[in-house]
Order: structure tokens, then sequence, then C-alpha cells
């Protein structure tokens, strides 16, 4: 999903385009030793890749939360109760192999009956609703904005950005256009698409347009097997020709198959209940985001989530493009509501126009003790300088609400280049940093990928979150919130973050200056349960 957010799937595609725990310490290693570990230098192997943010930094010498750790020594033969996350993204294929046996059920709800039984003003809604009904590409907030014209606030600001979006994106759709017309060039002179390194190589030609296509094709073929390019320069395409047709295409009218009034957020009766989505495909992010969350533990298909007790429930409101502010406020009253107890928001933006009622919506779920994680975003911004909507505060004023978790993007590479290069930070405005660099978990279609971003980084936090809500349902949300950002491991590397990659020490780029840990967010909420 776009979102204002880089991509973060398409790294071969623009290097082809640019050729009884009371006795328990908190910290089994002292901070000091675990700064001076040796890094690993050796590659994870694929099985460790695969769970590298469940492992733990002292014995595998990977940032990663410790949640193996804790079931093997915290967890073993207690159960925990079932928790509602809320899951507000593009859509869930909750036919999943590895996500059917987790999916909330609304049981007040007789489905497909067409009726509202339960009153809560959504008919049939089983499983969650689909506040986009069968719509999906959007454009960008500062788009619609430049849309309404001058005298519309941040008019200029969004102009501005606009017009600068728009020149930096003509030469990516010529370097596309180039690699497709490249490829079509020799699928027409083997007359077959599945060309080797090889045959590429063994072109004899005087033909300057083939040869231009063997020199491109060969260097991209050296790096990449034919499936993989194809598979990058599908996701490069659909991103370019996605940013100019409609994210950021003036003229382009994605929400009038909704049949609502976006600008209205008294106007509630509009979307379905089919929250996959018109196209599973459409619905990957959110896959993969509730994957990481719960996707089945031990069942040996795909990753393991981190919690063993959720219950999904989705909210499809985070199209291709930028959220509405009001599917986003609706969206969260939804899931509080029915009865989720975390909320998780892998999506953001860097215009809004109605900020106030996402705020007054976060302000409802901390009213009912529900917990909120919102993915910190993906473009390597200071949030302390940069506002990203939504957030608990803005333009340095005081938190809004105290029931909000900003989390940013680990690598699983331990040292300098521990903060993913994409990851937005902020000593006030990013709470935490999690594991969100090479994650492995579920994609629609009983399919499994590894992604990228913030995105990943936030369910990895909400993970543990609906953890400790399992495990101590009498802690608040306000409670959870404070023992993820205490408990987590404190480091005091030096870290490389932002456009220029300057150095920060990384106590410095969060409010906590700490990684997510289970196992010892486990361990302060039994030491809090007992208070």
């Amino acid at each position: 999903m776009k979102k204002n957010f880089r991509p973060l799937y398409l790294s071969l595609a623009f290097a082809f385009a640019l050729a009884s725990c009371g006795t328990q310490k908190m910290v089994s290693t002292q901070v000091e030793n675990i700064d001076n570990l040796p890094l690993k230098i050796t590659p994870l192997a694929e099985t460790d890749l695969q769970r590298w943010s469940h492992l733990d930094l002292v014995k595998d010498t990977v940032p990663g939360m410790s949640v193996d750790k804790a079931y093997k020594e915290l967890l073993k033969g207690k159960k925990g109760i079932k928790v509602i996350v809320g899951i507000v993204d593009s859509g869930v294929d909750i036919n999943h192999e590895d996500l059917k046996g987790v999916i909330w059920t609304n049981k007040k709800e007789i489905p497909g009956n067409g009726i509202d039984d339960d009153n809560n003003g959504f008919i049939d809604d089983v499983h969650g609703w689909n506040f986009l009904g069968e719509s999906n590409n959007e454009q960008l907030e500062m788009t619609r904005i430049v849309k309404k014209g001058p005298g519309t606030p941040d008019y200029d600001r969004a102009k501005a950005k606009l017009d600068e979006e728009i020149a930096a994106m003509q030469p990516k759709k010529q370097q596309v256009d180039f690699i497709l017309n490249a490829d079509k060039t020799l699928t027409n002179h083997f007359k077959k698409s599945n060309y080797s390194l090889e045959e590429v190589k063994a072109i004899k030609t005087e033909d300057t347009g083939l040869n231009q296509a063997k020199t491109l094709l060969t260097q991209i073929l050296s790096t990449a097997t034919k499936a993989e390019f194809e598979k990058e320069i599908e996701g490069y395409k659909d991103y370019v020709y996605g940013q100019l047709n409609y994210n950021l295409n003036v003229e382009y009218d994605g929400r009038s198959i909704v049949g609502d009034n976006p600008n209205d957020i008294t106007d509630t009766k509009y979307g379905n209940n089919n929250v996959i989505g018109s196209d599973p495909k459409d619905a990957k992010h959110g896959t993969h985001v509730a994957g990481i969350v719960a996707q089945v533990r031990g069942n040996k298909k795909g990753g393991d989530g981190v919690t063993n007790n959720a219950e999904i429930m989705t909210i499809r409101a985070v199209p291709n493009g930028d959220e509405y502010d009001k599917d986003i406020a609706l969206g969260i009253r939804y899931a509080v509501d029915n009865g989720a107890k975390v909320i998780n928001g892998s999506f953001g933006k860097y215009f809004s126009q109605n900020k106030e009622w996402v705020i007054d919506a976060m302000k409802y779920a901390a009213s009912k003790d529900v917990l909120i994680v919102i993915a910190a975003g993906n473009d390597s911004e200071d949030l302390d300088v940069t506002n990203k909507y939504p957030n608990d505060t803005y333009d340095g004023s005081p938190e809004f609400t105290n029931n909000v978790l900003m989390v940013g993007a680990l690598s699983p590479s331990y040292g300098t280049k521990m903060v993913a290069g994409f990851s937005n930070y902020g000593k006030n405005n990013v709470d935490v940093f999690a594991p969100g660099e090479k994650i492995y978990a579920t994609t629609p279609l009983n399919t499994y990928e590894y992604l990228a971003g913030t995105s990943m980084a936030s369910p990895n936090a909400a993970g543990v979150a609906t953890l400790i809500r399992s495990y101590y349902p009498k802690l608040s949300a306000v409670q959870v919130k404070q023992i993820i950002m205490e408990s987590g491991t404190p480091l005091k590397n030096t870290v490389t973050v932002g456009e220029d990659k300057h150095k920060a020490n990384f106590a410095d780029v969060s409010k906590s200056g700490k990684i997510v840990n289970a196992y010892n967010a486990l361990i302060l909420a039994e030491i809090m349960s007992k208070k």
C-alpha cells in the first residue's frame, strides 16, 4: 500500500531502474554488555530470518522481541483470555489457511439475512466492516486539497508538494517504460517470455534496440531470476502508474463508487461487510499485518504470530492512496464498540483535513480502555519536525490522549544499521522501535512473503500488547503502553537515521530509547498486576 508512505517492496526494481517472575531480572544481560556484543556478520539462515523478530538479542545477536523466549520460559502451561484486535487496514483475507481460525466473528449477527441483528448500525457485519465498499484506488490527501482549489486550508503547501511529486515521478515512468520495452523486445525476439540469462548473453545482432535490451537485461538477470524480475517490475509499474493515474491525479475520483459524502462525519450509512475487498490481492497489506499479530503459532505453515490468543477484527478503511479521516475515525469507533481492546493502524499521511475526527475517535477509544498502536511512517522523517497523521500530538502540543503507541522500525542488522533506513523517528513523537524489515507473514490466497515497513513494526508491537492484555487482563490500556515502553531493551548504539543517514544515539531517536521486548514486558506486567 502506498498511503504517502514510501513503498518498500520495490528494492530490486529501483536498482534496475537506476541501474512468578519476582526474582527474574528485567534484562538478562547488562546493557553495557549488550552494546558490546560481537555483531553477527554471517547471514541468518532462512528459518531464522523468517522469525527473526521473535528471536533474542543476547542469544541470537539480532534485535528481536524475545517472543520465543517468553513462550518458552514465561507462558508455558499458562492460559490467557481471547483479545479482540482491530486491524484498520486494506482488508484481510479472512479465508487464509493461517488466519481463518483466528478471525473474529460477531456472534450477535445472523450471517446473510440482510438485517442488523445487533442494532449496531451495520448489516451482516459478521467479521468486521468495509468502509471502502467496492473502491480501492484513491488520491493522496494533498491531491484532494489541490482539487478543492486556492483558499482551501494548506493549499499552497499541498500544491508545492504535489508539483514536486509529479515532477519526481516522470523520470521513474520513463525508467519503467524503458525496462518494460526492453523486456518486450527480448520476448518478441525469443518468441517467449521466460528467456534465460544465457540466452540473452548469446544474442548476436547489429540491431541497436535489441542490443540495448540485451545490455539491460544481462545486468538485471545477473542479480535476479526472470521470475523475480517480473514480480519486481510489475510492482514497480503498479506503483509508478498508480501514483500518476490515481494518487497524484487531481481529476481522478475514486470515492464516488462508495456513495457517501467523505466530508460529512454524520453520513455513516455506507460500505459493506466484505472485509476482504473486491480483489483479495488488494488486501495484501492488511493480511500481512494481521498475520504478524496472530498467524497460528506452531502449525508449520508460514510464520508464527506474536500472540496465540487474538481474534482478528477486520476494518477495511485504507485504500491504495491516502485514507479518509472519516473512515479512520469511524473504523476506530467500530472496533471499540464491538469489543476490540487493541487496534493496529499501519497507515498514515502528511496532510489531514479533518484530523479532529480522528483525535476524537482516539479519545473515545481511551475512554473505553482501548490501546491504539500506530506505524511511525516510512519516509526517514523526524516526526518532532514533521507532522504525521494520525498521531497523539501535533506541532509540539501536549498529547491529546494517552492510549496511543507510535512505533518505528528495526532491521535485523544489530549495530549501526539497526534502525531501518526508511523508518521515521523522533525523540518526542516515536515511542518505541520494533522489528519492521524483512518480516515474514501471511499474504492473500494462502501465500507468505517478506514485507518491510513501520507497517510491520506496528503489529509486532501490537502483538506484544495483545499478549499482555491476554495474560494480564486487569491492566489498563495506559498501563500496557507504559509496560511496553518501560520494559523494552535500552540501547546506546550509534545508529544512522534520516534521509541524510546522519548518526544519532539510539536512545535519542524515540521517547523510550528502547526496542520492544515481549519477555521483559510480561515480567513487568506480572509485577504491575500485583500492585
